[in-house]
């Protein structure tokens, strides 16, 4: 018997991204967010089938990480990029 891969075999982290590679948010670990952090992130737009793009990095660390969601680019940090999974999109 052999098993198909579904597209969340192929999921990465959104801080493995590669800039201006659009993906597909496939899943969120909120229990690796604050309760802060997790609201903020909702606020923004960020939930599953959302198609986001990673942008930008900053120059230390990489940090933070800005990321289009829809019509908006916001930042958030990378440690959090790390809890949303993401299908590439193209």
């Amino acid at each position: 018997m052999t098993v198909q891969p579904t597209p969340a075999d192929f999921a990465l982290a959104l801080d493995q991204l590669a800039l201006g590679r659009r993906g597909r948010v496939s899943a969120i670990d909120w229990t690796l967010l604050g309760t802060h952090e997790s609201a903020r992130l909702r606020h923004f737009g960020f939930d599953p089938d959302v198609v986001v793009e990673p942008l930008h990095a900053g120059p230390f660390g990489r940090d933070p990480l800005a990321v289009k969601v829809g019509r908006m680019t916001v930042a958030i940090r990378r440690a959090h990029a790390r809890a949303i999974r993401v299908v590439p999109a193209d």
